[in-house]
């Protein structure tokens, strides 16, 4: 397989590093990324510009993952130092992130669009001082009454929840997958759908 340094993509993760922080809403991103290297066999290492970083291969296309050590809202140093490194484009990053405004499982696919107060693409935008690249945001859900928006995303995500994130995870790969293979308007028309309720039993 290529190096690392031969990726025509760059996939970033957003989410924050360390155990306390695994099993939170906020690091959706980083599950996404997972996803996507353990379908490769492969798995991350530690990189320079503060991130984990893993090489997959997505019908040949040689594509970096990245999950930035740099806790959210310092995502993007870690983001623009390996597009650097790698001589690529904004063009060519997607960027995988939690969403409060979407409900819980729910995808969108933008290939351009402001930050919408998420801290972490905020930092990314700021550093590469454009929009003009992909993300793919799965929803979380808004806060819960009593709640506020921090104590949603730093909290575990609900038993009750589990099973629409996971599936959520599972799309937001294969979008991914499709955002670079076929483009976002392929991407947009497939993913940004409600998805199917799952079928009642048999009587």
């Amino acid at each position: 397989m290529a190096a690392v340094a031969d990726a025509h993509w760059l996939v970033a993760g957003l989410g924050n590093p360390g155990p306390a922080y695994a099993h939170t809403r906020h690091n959706v991103g980083f599950a996404v990324v997972e996803r996507l290297a353990a379908a490769a066999a492969t798995g991350f290492a530690p990189g320079q510009c503060e991130a984990r970083v893993a090489l997959v291969s997505l019908s040949r296309v040689p594509v970096a993952l990245l999950k930035p050590q740099t806790f959210m809202n310092r995502s993007g140093v870690a983001v623009a130092g390996w597009l650097a490194r790698l001589g690529l484009a904004p063009a060519r990053l997607v960027v995988v992130h939690d969403e409060l405004d979407l409900p819980v499982g729910r995808l969108r696919v933008v290939a351009s669009a402001g930050a919408g107060g998420h801290r972490g693409v905020a930092s990314i935008q700021d550093w590469l001082g454009t929009t003009e690249f992909g993300r793919v945001r799965v929803g979380i859900g808004r806060p819960e009454f009593g709640e506020d928006a921090a104590g949603r995303v730093l909290t575990e995500v609900a038993p009750g929840e589990s099973a629409a994130l996971a599936d959520a995870v599972a799309r937001a790969a294969d979008a991914v997958r499709c955002l670079i293979l076929e483009g976002p308007g392929p991407a947009m028309n497939r993913y940004n759908v409600r998805p199917r309720p799952a079928a009642d039993p048999p009587a």
